[in-house]
């Protein structure tokens, strides 16, 4: 009976509380179901909202890659702009490096025909010889940003063409050196014989005027003086050389001969005393060639008393020249020689004790020493 009250006391109390809970869940879904419904009315309401806060973004972010697209645009702009100015600054270079060689070759052109004058006048070149060749190829083209790697060092170019304007310039001082040399040597040669041909100064003591600075048209470094200097120079050594060819120094007789008497008192071949013998005597075979000492004219040619078949010939400042004991003429009276021209040929006419040529120098009619002539003519061969 107790146990049978237990349950139903149980069971009553079940009941109870089932009832307490049913409700409880009822309103716990009636208010989740009532906040999703309001949650998705507040979205749809605020949905354009929502759009357009995304929008904005969305517009900013490429309003912002489109700002950093143009300034990269510019940055790539100003960097062609930067390299094709420095392509036109190498093609300024370039035209005036071009213009300075083809400058340059014309230079190494007048240098080389100086020298080739230089030998034709019998200057010694050798101060030259070692100069190295200037390349004639001229810069050409233009640069642009793709083929700047093509060209080489602009400033190699322009230290190269420095360098080679620098050995014009030295070889035309040297050319300048050894004509002024060479023409003194002749002076001094001729000076010791009495002849002093009129020369003009290898530098001018007259000189002055005030002080101007070099125009700006006018290239200091141009070559332009020194090729001047050297043209003065060879003007300076042709006259020099001309009065040497002038003057009756070469040698009169071709072949192998010896000298066979000298000038001044020596003893009479024929009297055995002492007498005065005007000029030298070279023993040579007969018919050997006599030449013209230096240029002239022909003023003689006929007999002599002791002298036998005799040539004369009229040089500069009253110098004559005598040619005697000839076996044959082979020039006339009149005729104009030059040093080195054949006039007659060795004999033994007159008074001669065997076939020999008897040459004199003679100034203003009184006889000179030959020999201070012909040696002189030996020191100045390489010029004549």
């Amino acid at each position: 009976m107790r146990n049978s009250n237990r349950r139903i006391a149980f069971s009553q109390k079940q009941q109870s509380q089932g009832g307490h809970i049913r409700p409880l869940v009822f309103y716990g879904m009636f208010a989740v179901l009532l906040t999703t419904n309001v949650l998705t009315l507040v979205a749809l309401l605020m949905s354009g909202d929502i759009s357009n806060l995304l929008k904005g973004s969305a517009d900013q972010l490429q309003v912002a890659y489109q700002d950093r697209i143009v300034a990269l645009r510019l940055e790539v702009d100003r960097l062609h702009s930067r390299q094709y100015a420095q392509a036109g600054n190498l093609n300024l270079q370039l035209q005036e490096l071009s213009h300075q060689q083809e400058v340059l070759s014309e230079q190494h052109n007048y240098v080389k025909a100086l020298a080739e004058k230089a030998r034709e006048l019998g200057i010694d070149t050798a101060a030259i010889e070692d100069m190295a060749p200037i390349d004639d190829t001229l810069i050409t083209g233009s640069i642009t940003p793709a083929r700047a790697s093509e060209f080489p060092d602009l400033e190699y170019i322009t230290q190269s063409i420095g360098n080679m304007m620098d050995e014009s310039r030295m070889a035309l001082t040297a050319l300048s050196d050894a004509a002024t040399d060479s023409a003194d040597t002749i002076v001094a040669e001729l000076d010791r014989i009495g002849l002093r041909p009129a020369l003009p100064e290898a530098e001018s003591s007259g000189v002055g005027g005030p002080f101007e600075p070099v125009p700006g048209d006018i290239n200091p470094d141009s070559l332009v003086n020194d090729a001047n200097a050297v043209v003065a120079a060879f003007e300076r050594f042709r006259i020099a050389r001309d009065a040497a060819t002038l003057a009756p120094i070469q040698f009169p007789v071709t072949g192998k001969v010896r000298q066979s008497s000298t000038f001044g008192v020596r003893k009479d071949p024929f009297l055995k005393r002492q007498a005065f013998h005007a000029g030298l005597d070279f023993a040579a075979p007969s018919g050997t060639i006599v030449n013209s000492a230096g240029a002239g004219t022909v003023t003689f040619v006929g007999r002599k008393s002791g002298y036998g078949n005799v040539v004369e010939v009229q040089h500069m400042d009253g110098l004559i020249t005598r040619y005697a004991h000839l076996s044959a003429f082979i020039t006339q009276k009149g005729a104009k020689v030059s040093a080195g021209t054949p006039i007659a040929k060795v004999g033994s006419t007159g008074r001669s004790t065997g076939p020999h040529l008897h040459f004199e120098v003679r100034k203003h009619d009184k006889p000179v020493n030959p020999a201070a002539y012909i040696k002189a003519g030996k020191q100045l061969a390489r010029f004549l």
